[in-house]
């Protein structure tokens, strides 16, 4: 079958199999991956929960990893990262993808209004090395905050199919109970599996919850008094990774804390050097360099390229560098080679550059 399958593809080259067998149905694809919507829920206002049932190329993913999510919309495909909130340990079970609508998001938006039972979607490989290790910590502490739920979370599902014998405490802040997702579920899970303690953290309210207000050393120390002993996982905005960064490095702790980051860090951006024309091919747009990512730059020359996580994450801004040099805003290497692929969102020219875009 796979040699008939090889020949089939030869003969349709240029185009592949999978061009002519999505004619068909978008889910008869081999090579690529994507996934069919099979059912939607609203736990909060601002979310939707989906349940994805992924291709015959789908292999699974590890708990704490990220997928690239790939949907049209009017007529572009858009790509964003979302982290699984489900166990590792689904098997051939669906894929589950909790987004929170962001008011300037265009594909959360689209999603949490839009998504429906049959709608398929884009899907990568999964990546990331926000994971456990393997064999698992005894004592594992894991803290979240709003929509950073979603990789812990699928962490304390995998932890819990596999019935690990430690110490568990999930360490939750929200502003209100009606906030939290997952919060029925979460209680359900500590109550059936002693090793596992749910604390719930608002900081709006007081009512319902164990701890009131925000991240503290206080508040680490009644969640989990053997912090100091336990491997700890934190995903959440950006004040409260930073919180907890920093109490982790005063009581040096730092190498037991692992973090996951889903707002782009800033770039090490200097405009007031900036010389040289940027031109972009297909387009036939030519500008001054502004020493700005190529993306904005792109944007503000009135193109429209495919982008994403802004963050040098999700590669759907990839595009060739056909001349010239750039510099990746993150670490500052430089990328001299002609007819090289980049990353628009995080390079930045350095001089001259033709981009095929």
């Amino acid at each position: 079958m796979r040699r008939l399958a090889a020949i089939a593809e030869a003969l349709l080259t240029p185009h592949g199999m999978d061009r002519y067998l999505e004619l068909i149905h978008p889910m008869l694809v081999r090579r690529e991956i994507r996934g069919v919507v099979t059912a939607v829920r609203r736990q909060t206002d601002d979310t939707v929960t989906l349940a994805i049932r992924p291709s015959r190329a789908w292999r699974g993913f590890t708990a704490g990893q990220y997928v690239r999510v790939s949907v049209d919309i009017d007529g572009v495909r858009r790509t964003r990262c979302y982290s699984p909130t489900c166990s590792q340990h689904r098997g051939g079970r669906d894929l589950e993808l909790t987004i929170k609508a962001d008011p300037q998001g265009l594909v959360s938006r689209h999603l949490h209004t839009q998504a429906a039972p049959g709608l398929v979607l884009g899907l990568s490989d999964p990546d990331g090395g926000f994971t456990l290790p393997d064999p698992r910590p005894r004592r594992i502490l894991l803290i979240s905050g709003g929509s950073g739920i979603t990789p812990v979370l699928s962490m304390l599902r995998t932890l819990v199919d596999e019935r690990h014998p430690g110490e568990i405490t999930f360490l939750h802040y929200a502003n209100s109970a009606g906030d939290v997702l997952y919060r029925r579920e979460l209680t359900e899970l500590a109550e059936r599996h002693p090793g596992v303690r749910i604390v719930f953290a608002y900081t709006h309210e007081k009512k319902g919850s164990e701890l009131h207000g925000f991240f503290s050393g206080r508040h680490l120390e009644h969640a989990a008094p053997w912090y100091a002993e336990a491997q700890t996982y934190l995903c959440g905005p950006p004040a409260l990774m930073d919180s907890v960064r920093e109490l982790y490095d005063t009581m040096g702790l730092s190498e037991q804390l692992h973090t996951e980051e889903f707002a782009p860090p800033p770039l090490r951006l200097d405009t007031t050097g900036a010389t040289g024309r940027i031109r972009f091919a297909h387009s036939g747009k030519e500008i001054d360099n502004s020493g700005r990512p190529l993306l904005e730059q792109a944007e503000e020359a009135g193109l429209r390229p495919e982008h994403g996580c802004r963050m040098g994450i999700c590669f759907s801004c990839t595009k060739v560098k056909t001349s010239g040099c750039v510099r990746d805003a993150r670490s500052g290497e430089l990328f001299p080679d002609d007819n090289q692929e980049i990353q628009l969102c995080i390079s930045v020219p350095v001089g001259d550059v033709e981009i095929n875009a």
